[in-house]
Parts: C-alpha cells; structure tokens; sequence
C-alpha cells in the first residue's frame, strides 16, 4: 500500500486496530479491498459516495430520533467502507454467540419456570424481581420448542488484545437486521467485483431460516400458517425496517389496531372479515403488548394477547418477558448461569461489570470510580452513562451517595475502548480516518439449532475518541463482510416448492386500516394533481400577465378562493386563514405562492403534499421500490423549493411554476405505478375508487363554481378551465376553434369517453363499487347512479347559441351548477359511507360494520 491513503490513518496503541496488525502491515483479509481502493481515482469515490447517499434518499431510509431537529426524516448513515472479518475469525465468534443466545434462552426458561437460579443463589432475586420487565403474568408459560428468543442480538466490541467481549444483550425486539440488510445491498453495488472476488456471505438465508422457524413452531390449524409483523408506528425510531422486513419476508406489517383476540385466537382485521394469526414478529416492547394484562394505559397492544399465547394459540418471537434480559447488572452474573444449565464455561465474556446491588460490588465501585463508567441497572431507568473519571469534587461526592441511597439501581463497567476501523473522508479529500466501530451480530433459532448471521450491523462512532457509539448521537454504520473460503451460498429468498395451501390470491392479509390508507393516498394523490394544476394555470397567467391574461387571471384567482385554496378578505373558519388575511391586502403573486408552500394555510397545496406523505408512510411496504422513490423525491422536492423560498426571502413565481411541474409528473407516476405495477387486490381497489371519488369532486365542484362566478365570464376562461381539466388537446383536436361553451361542457362533464370528465368519473366509480360489493357482499351504491342518470337527463342543448362571455347566471349555467354540486355531495357522502362500512369495526367480523 503506497503511503497516499495510510498517511493520515492513526493507528492508537490503546485499541485494536481492524485493519492493520500490530506491526503497522495491512492484515491479509483487507490486503485485497485495499489495493483496490488505492487504484480508484477521486472521481470514481465521489461518484460511490454520491450513489450511497442518493439511494439513501430515495430509498427513503430513516432512523427516527424522537425531539431531533432533523425530524422523522432523518436520513441514516452508511459509510462505504465495509468492516471485513476472516472466515476463521468468523467462525470463533459466531461459536460464542450462539452459546450466549442458548444460553439466555435457558435463563428466561428457567426465571419464568422453576426459578433454580433463584434459589441457588446464581442470581440475586432483587436484581429480578426489581426488574420492570420481569413479568408476573407470564409466569408458567412454555413457547413452542421451548424456545423464548426467536431472534437474539450482540452487542460486541473489541478489547485492546482484539479479543471479542460482549458489551450489550439486546432479547425483547431485537433492531438493527433490517438496516443491516440494506447497508448490503447498497455496498455490495458499491464494490459489486470486491465483494464477489473476495468471496463475501450472502445474508439471505439467515432470513429465510427465521421465516421457517416462525412457521414452524406456529400453532397447526389445518391451514397455511399466518405471520405478521407488529410495529408500534411510524412514530418509532425505527419505523424505516419495519416496513422493509416486512416487504423483505411477506409479513403483513400490523399494529395493535389491526389485531383482536376472539376465542383466545387471534386475528387480523381484513376486509373480508377475521384472518387467523399464527405468529406474530413483534418489535413493540413486552409491556405494551397487552392492555389488559400488562400495561393499562398502553394504546399500542393487542387486549387479550396474553391470553391467546398462554392458551398456544399464537407464537409470539420473542416471548412476552424476554426484556427481562436486557440488564446492564446480568452480564456479571452469566458465567455462573453458564455453567449450571449449560454445564460448560462461557466462551465470550461480557464487559468486567459490578452490580451495586452487592455490598462488596458497592465498595469497589466506589473506591474505583475512576476507572469504572456507571449505567442504570435497568432499561427503564433513562440516564446516559456515566464517566467516573470525567467526575470531580461535588459531583464526585454526589455520585457516591446516589450509589449508598439506591445502590440496586446501578451497575458498574470497566472502560471500553472500541475498536477502531477506516472510514472515507467525509470532506470530499481521498483518505482515511480511524473511527471507533461496534458489532451487533444476530442469531436466530430454528428447530434445527441456532444460525448466525454471517455479518451483522457495524455502528461507527462520529468522532475518533468517542467513548459510546450510538445512532442517535450522530454515528453512523457500515457493511460487514464475512469471508468463507468455501463456496458462496447465493441462496434467495424464495421459497424451495409452493402447494395448494401456499397459494395466495386477492390481498385477503391486508388489514382494514392498510386499505384504509391506500384509499387516501389515493385521495390525496389526486388532490395534489389537482390542486397543482389550478395553481398552475392561475401564476401562468400571472407571470404573462398583460392586459389580455388579466381578466382570465382574475377568474382563476377567483375560482381558487371558492375552492379554499387561497385565502380570502372574508371571516374564515380556519384561524391560519385569519392569520394571513391579517398580514393582507396581499398581493396576487404573494397570495399564490402562499397556497403552494405557506405554512401559515394549512390547506394549501404543501399541506396536502405533507397529508400525502404520511399515509404513504403508513403503507410503505405496500410500494414497489420504484413507486417509493417518486414518494421519496416528492418530500425531497418540497424540502428543496421551501428551503430556497426561505433562504431566498420569499420563492420565485418561476421557482414555484417548476415546482408545480414537478409535483405534476410524480402524480403522473404515481398514477402509472398503480395502473401497471400494482396487484389488483382490494387495496389497489380502493386506492383506485379514492382517486377517482377524489377527481369527481374535484371537477364537480370545480366546474360548478366556475359556472357560478361571474368573473369567469372574461375573455380566456373557458381555454384555462379546459387546461385545468387536462383536455385542452382533445378540445382543440375535436373542433380547430377558440373554446365554446356548449362542446367545452359536453367535453368535461357529459363525455363518457373523456377521463377527465364527470361522467366518466361516476360509470368507472359505479363499476368498481359493483364489483367490489360483489366480492365483499356489501350493499350496492345506489347514489351514484342516481346522480348519473339526473346527469344523463340533463338537456345540453339549452346552452346551444350561449355565448358564455355574455351569460351572466343564466338559467342552463345554474341548474347544471347545482347537479354538480348535488354530484359533490354525493362525491363526499360516498367517502363517509365507505369509511363506516369497511373501516370501522365494531363486531366480530367484518361484515357487522356501522353503514350509514
């Protein structure tokens, strides 16, 4: 390796170095990697580093900090220098970790069972019993196969020797596979000829070993067994794996409010009615997994669950409890556990740890406070670690008499200093820099044994002394590469054979509220189209506004405010509304781009791009990766043109036109998403029948007031309401003539053939609504063919000889303007008719919903 790249590399002498040996010479397993990362010219880097962090991006992969400033989108960090690991050194260390996840496995059999370790004395019963997650009503249940922790995590970090030591057990619902996952398929297309030559594991089949061990121990039921993913939220910091396992492994992704327990069953609310479930993947804490039985006030669980898995009617991974594990005071007491119930000694020792809770732990811990970091000895107790050599005078003695006043409420650890790794610059210049890394390596269980997977998530600390290393204080992570020196198992995730009772058709495992959020998307999909091209042909008319384009700006402007989406001069009932006028008389070019991305009008068109976001956020693992990064570059858009319009004190009216453009060409792609690469099962149903019942509204609404308002009357409204209604071309290809009344409506609203027509909007809504009224055996919808048939009786002929601009509320122009606005109405009573009828559940099954 010529000195270029090694230059500014500082190898310390307290820690363990991953990359080069003692002697400053590059370890054999990086030898290769290296060299080629010494051949590739600073172009070739930056365009890695640009790719990692546009699929980033538009992968949309987040790790939520709750009060962060960044928010919930806040992109996670991926350096793209993998952490490499030997085969023979690989092989050591997944020997130890799955002695420790058997292990522990036996502990959770043995404290929720006979309790020997109890009354032998191996672990203090303070330290249990004391315990938040050590739950009493779990007591007595055995899981399937006696197995307790489905999917084990290890925290690891290296000693200055570059032996492994184990400074963290993660058992409740372990984190991190997912982001491990993604970190693969991103780097892996990074270095695609390294990895390959450097014969690098796959991670596929570890997954598949979990999908096959969950199916397994599930309770049989004579049918194909069900497993769903159970989530507390968006909210949850990491909200972005959820969903990716979930679309990863053809889990429904689930929460609480999806689920019920009948009959001591449980079930997934579905639009066809109740689907059994027989396991359920949870990454929601124990307590607030059951209301009833565990933590009352929790609005996350499932009531009931408790007692569904304690008749064996569900598997449950991890088992209900196994957070009783994840103590910093456990670790001090394994060896001793090691040896009773596994009857040999721990291969992998944790961190030197000293629970306060022993007198003569107490004593040690004060009297080398300045060698030792203190934690709290349970999860629940939220303080950061504690340097004892960072502590001096009154804060010294402080700490020692918190540690005499509760001292079962600490643990102490010997000083850990981490490993340190290569990462790229992240200024752009070619080098190097030694940065602190961590391990979590995962094991999963299946009936066979435990698996490892041949990798892990490395976590990077920011800086180069950092003494914890956490994503939520800046860190980022790696790739980890495993070598073999034996075939690459390029196992897929596919299944070997599917049977009969494997078959799947129709989406039945879509839970109502999934469906739910598909029919808004949908909603608000077509919302935003519409509510951009309204903007868009009213600041058209205002940037080439001369004295021709005034009269047909001023009737735009006018037909905006009716719809909402500018403020006007008069009382408003929203107070953001109020607010704004407050500031006015505004001017036209400020009013519009307030509509676009004010944040003061909360109904304009960044508030429903925002609306847009969050229920696309709420089904993300319903998206094809492709129909996600349009969602994705949507949000990055926003945040772009509100950034410049800030910075710039106020957007430019050219700014917002391409701005709208571009929200314009993701509704376009978002609709061809769902046309072509969507499966038809009812969630696409009900995405289709939003955005149409949204488009109908829309245009009734629209066109009728545009029939209303005398100022559309000017001069060049008609041309602007046919480029609103996106049939501007098919007006003029039809006629060759300036814009007339009579074949303008015949176009827009009775045109069955036009897809921007309210017709055709009510015969394509009726037809689905049949259909799926058939399928689900619900009541047909009758009022929109009322609608259709008044709408069809309605004689265009009396508008023949009108000429619009001298109509003013001429009779044909008010009775069509209220059918539209009674087909509105209609429009909106549907919306709520649907919502009692499929998304408010309130009996057993189903088909017992409220309908109005």
């Amino acid at each position: 390796m010529p000195p270029p790249l090694l230059s500014n590399y500082l190898k310390k002498t307290d820690r363990f170095d991953e990359m080069l040996a003692e002697d400053g010479s590059v370890r054999p397993s990086w030898q290769p990697f290296l060299a080629h990362l010494d051949t590739a010219t600073p172009e070739q880097m930056r365009h890695r580093i640009d790719y990692v962090r546009r699929r980033i991006l538009e992968n949309g992969v987040t790790y939520n900090v709750y009060a962060d400033p960044k928010g919930a989108d806040r992109p996670w960090e991926v350096d793209p220098l993998p952490l490499i690991l030997s085969a023979a050194e690989w092989q050591e260390l997944a020997g130890a970790v799955t002695q420790r996840a058997r292990l522990l496995n036996a502990v959770l059999g043995d404290l929720y069972g006979p309790q020997e370790l109890l009354k032998d004395g191996t672990l203090p019963p303070a330290l249990v019993y004391g315990h938040n997650n050590f739950l009493w009503p779990c007591q007595g249940i055995r899981p399937a196969g006696d197995t307790y922790l489905h999917l084990y995590a290890a925290d690891l970090a290296r000693s200055p020797d570059g032996r492994w030591w184990v400074i963290a057990d993660r058992t409740q619902a372990p984190s991190g596979a997912g982001y491990a996952l993604e970190n693969r398929t991103i780097v892996g297309r990074v270095f695609p000829e390294q990895f390959r030559d450097l014969h690098v594991q796959h991670l596929a089949w570890f997954f598949r070993e979990l999908q096959d061990s969950l199916a397994t121990w599930a309770p049989r039921t004579g049918e194909a067994p069900l497993t769903v993913l159970l989530t507390p939220g968006p909210y949850n910091e990491t909200y972005f794996e959820h969903a990716y396992l979930a679309r990863y492994l053809g889990f429904p992704l689930v929460e609480g409010q999806d689920l019920t327990v009948r009959r001591e069953c449980v079930y997934l609310r579905t639009l066809n009615g109740l689907r059994r479930v027989h396991a359920i993947l949870r990454r929601l804490d124990d307590d607030y997994c059951d209301p009833l039985e565990l933590r009352g006030d929790s609005a996350l669980g499932i009531p009931g669950l408790l007692q569904a898995v304690r008749a064996g009617n569900v598997l449950v991974a991890n088992a209900l409890g196994s957070g009783l594990l994840e103590s910093a005071a456990l670790p001090g007491f394994l060896p001793g556990a090691c040896e009773k119930l596994l009857g040999e000694p721990l291969a992998m020792p944790s961190v030197a740890t000293w629970w306060c809770g022993e007198r003569a732990a107490l004593e040690f811990t004060i009297e080398h406070l300045d060698e030792l970091v203190i934690k709290g000895s349970y999860p629940s107790q939220r303080f950061d670690p504690i340097f004892g050599n960072e502590l001096a005078g009154s804060q010294r003695d402080e700490m020692i008499a918190r540690l005499r006043a509760r001292p079962q409420a600490y643990v102490a650890q010997e000083l850990v200093n981490f490993s340190q790794a290569p990462a790229w610059g992240t200024d752009g210049e070619r080098r190097l820099l030694p940065r602190g890394v961590g391990l979590r390596v995962f094991v999963a269980a299946t009936p066979t044994g435990h698996v490892v997977m041949p990798g892990g998530l490395t976590r990077v600390a920011a800086v180069s002394n950092a003494r914890i290393i956490s994503m939520q204080r800046g860190g980022s992570s790696k790739d980890t590469w495993v070598l073999t020196e034996q075939a690459v198992n390029t196992f897929s995730l596919l299944k070997h054979s599917v049977g009969k009772a494997d078959l799947v058709r129709g989406g039945r495992n879509l839970s109502s509220r999934v469906v739910e959020n598909l029919f808004w998307f949908g909603r608000y999909a077509e919302r935003c189209d519409k509510t951009s091209r309204l903007l868009r042909v009213a600041l058209a008319r205002l940037v080439d506004a001369g004295s021709d384009a005034l009269p047909a700006l001023i009737s735009a402007l006018d037909l905006c405010r009716v719809l909402r989406l500018l403020p006007t001069d008069e009382p408003a009932d929203s107070r953001a509304a109020r607010k704004v006028v407050a500031k006015a008389p505004a001017s036209r070019e400020t009013q519009l781009l307030c509509a676009i991305c004010g944040k003061e009008w909360g109904d304009g068109l960044a508030g429903d791009i925002h609306r847009l976001l969050w229920v696309g956020g709420q089904v993300r693992e319903r998206f094809s990766v492709d129909n996600w990064h349009t969602i994705n570059r949507l949000q990055l858009q926003l945040q772009r043109y509100g950034k410049a319009a800030d910075e710039g004190g106020g957007p430019d009216p050219g700014e917002a036109l391409a701005f709208l453009d571009q929200v314009l060409l993701a509704s376009s792609s978002l609709a061809g998403f769902a046309m072509d690469n969507m499966t038809r099962d009812d969630g696409w149903r009900f995405l289709i029948i939003g955005r149409r019942l949204e488009r109908l509204i829309f245009l009734a609404n629209a066109i009728g007031q545009f029939l209303r308002l005398d100022s559309t009357r000017a001069p060049g409204s008609l041309e602007w309401l046919l480029e609103l209604t996106d049939s501007i071309i098919t007006y003029r290809s039809r006629y060759m003539t300036q814009p007339q009344v009579l074949p303008a409506l015949d176009l827009i609203v009775f045109d069955a053939g036009n897809p921007h027509s309210v017709a055709f909007q009510l015969l394509i809504l009726i037809r689905y609504l049949d259909n799926q009224a058939r399928l689900l055996g619900s009541p047909r919808e009758e009022a929109l063919r009322a609608a259709l048939a008044r709408l069809q009786m309605f004689d265009l002929g009396r508008f023949e000889g009108q000429s619009f601009t001298d109509c003013r509320s001429c009779d044909p122009c008010l009775d069509l303007a209220d059918l539209l606005g009674d087909i509105a109405l209609a429009g909106a009573a549907l919306s709520d008719r649907l919502a009692m009828r499929h998304f408010s559940h309130v009996s057993d099954v189903s088909h017992y919903t409220l309908a109005s």
